[in-house]
């Protein structure tokens, strides 16, 4: 399981309004299936801006990118990928620990 937030940006090329707004439907559909699916964990529309931000939950970035480039509005969408992790799968604590064992290990000892 890998999880990854997709801020989806609004970009058509010139000439090219009129096919994105026909294809919204079928993409808006798409996603929707998604989320039917589990692929995409949450799906939020952008409030005062083009696009959406959804959590998709896949296997692999391969998989990302077949979902992103299926959507049939894709070839009118910017993405922003931004890798997730789960809070549970990150003790902070324990990372502080190394790091601070690190340190202890970089400075000379004085007698």
């Amino acid at each position: 399981m890998a999880l990854f937030a997709v801020l989806a940006t609004q970009a058509p090329a010139a000439g090219e309004a009129k096919e994105f707004r026909e294809r919204l439907p079928e993409g808006f559909a798409y996603t929707k299936a998604l989320v039917d699916k589990g692929v995409i964990r949450h799906s939020w529309i952008r409030v005062g801006a083009s696009g959406g931000l959804n959590i998709y939950d896949v296997a692999s970035h391969e998989e990302l990118l077949a979902v992103l480039y299926d959507n049939p509005v894709s070839p009118h969408l910017k993405f922003e990928v931004i890798p997730l992790a789960e809070p549970a799968s990150f003790d902070p604590a324990a990372q502080l620990l190394k790091w601070a064992r690190k340190s202890d290990q970089a400075t000379p000892e004085t007698a």
